[in-house]
């Protein structure tokens, strides 16, 4: 005898090829069970009322029964019971029974009629999409990739309103722009002391310049060529640089937050990049899960897209790197020297990522050990850059008169 096995919202179906139903396991209608086996039907895992349907048939048929089902998973649990198993995509059998679902609910006793079949499907709906959201949320790594995502926010902001500072402040005193180039301590600056009037040693080594340093910020304010501002109008820039002292206090807390949540989440590639970068590429995978699917050689140029896909469309060369060129040892090298660096990065951060989401041991030492024993053998082998091709001539044709 050959049967259709089914696992539904509203339970499990066994039906013949017309179409008629042999025997069923109606599920509860509790919405929390009916949530549980809506989530294992989509893992592709049986759930209890598929599990009886069979004993029950086998009970009923003997194990010589013929089943047909939809997906492996429930092939391979009906296999392990020793039974004649089919696995077909699509089965028509299966599709045209599920699209007469709403007639059998009311049949089974499960709802009353089937405009009440479309409010329970609705709201068996929203109640699965609640609990994956519930199910994502838990996932600590989405709360690195936040963080570091409002890290970058922050820095934006914080570039944008220290070049308006500058040129606000500059009105005033504009001989400070050359001679203070850190944002921070220029904002300093404004907000503790205002006016150039009242720059003095005292005022600035209170806010940690050196004597000397000082001294020139000093020299440069009494001979400044700036327009003289009343409190009225410095009291606005003012508050723009308050701003931009409390956005710094603000990005230091959060990657103070950020370094203890990635030695959590992600102990191995924090260990090698540090939390900051690592929590980027956690940020342009999606995931930490999708980081540890990725290859290395996609890892290698992630945050680099649009370079790359460039590349294929003009047929020029690839980028080498993406954002993994923030890696110090990266960066700091020669050019010839960056692109085989950042493939070795690449490769231990491939490692990483799939120790980190699979196995949770730390093996960023023995990684981090094995990187810095390939960079040094780079920088031997490769010390010096390698010799220009020379670029072949094209040939002048003459143009013959007419």
């Amino acid at each position: 005898m050959r049967l259709f096995l089914t696992d539904t919202a509203i339970g499990a179906f066994a039906v013949d090829e017309n179409g008629n139903v042999v025997l069923k396991v109606v599920a509860p209608n509790d919405i929390n069970k009916l949530v549980e086996r809506s989530l294992s039907i989509e893992n592709d895992v049986p759930t209890e009322e598929f599990k009886k349907l069979v004993n029950d048939l086998i009970t009923t048929y003997g194990k010589d029964l013929e089943v047909v089902v939809e997906t492996e998973g429930y092939a391979k649990y009906l296999n392990e019971l020793g039974l004649k198993t089919t696995l077909q995509f699509g089965n028509d059998v299966i599709l045209r029974f599920r699209s007469e679902l709403p007639k059998y609910a009311v049949e089974s006793g499960f709802i009353s009629s089937s405009e009440e079949y479309k409010n329970f499907v609705h709201m068996l709906a929203l109640a699965v999409t609640r609990s994956k959201l519930r199910v994502v949320a838990q996932k600590r790594d989405l709360l690195a990739i936040q963080a570091i995502r409002a890290i970058d926010d922050i820095d934006k902001v914080f570039n944008l309103f220290a070049s308006r500072l500058r040129e606000w402040y500059s009105i005033h005193f504009p001989e400070l722009d050359d001679l203070v180039k850190e944002h921070v301590d220029y904002a300093r600056i404004v907000s503790e002391i205002g006016s150039r009037e009242d720059i003095n040693e005292k005022n600035l080594r209170k806010l940690g310049f050196s004597e000397g340093r000082a001294k020139r910020i000093i020299s440069a304010a009494e001979r400044s060529l700036g327009a003289e501002l009343s409190e009225y109008d410095i009291e606005p820039i003012q508050t723009l640089a308050n701003i931009m002292l409390e956005l710094n206090n603000l990005r230091d807390g959060l990657t103070q937050y950020l370094s203890s949540l990635m030695k959590e989440v992600a102990p191995n590639i924090t260990e090698l990049v540090g939390p900051l970068l690592g929590a980027r590429l956690l940020s342009l995978a999606g995931s930490l899960e999708t980081l540890a699917k990725l290859p290395a050689s996609t890892i290698q140029v992630l945050g680099a897209e649009k370079a790359l896909f460039r590349a294929l469309r003009t047929g020029g060369k690839p980028p080498k790197h993406g954002v993994i060129f923030q890696y110090p040892e990266i960066h700091k090298a020669p050019r010839w020297q960056r692109g085989k660096i950042a493939r070795s990065l690449a490769t231990k951060l491939a490692i990483a990522a799939k120790a980190d989401y699979f196995t949770g041991r730390f093996i960023a030492d023995k990684l981090k050990k094995a990187l810095e024993e390939r960079i040094n053998e780079i920088k031997t082998l490769y010390a010096k850059p390698p010799p220009k091709t020379a670029k072949p001539e094209r040939r002048r044709t003459q143009k013959t008169r007419k």
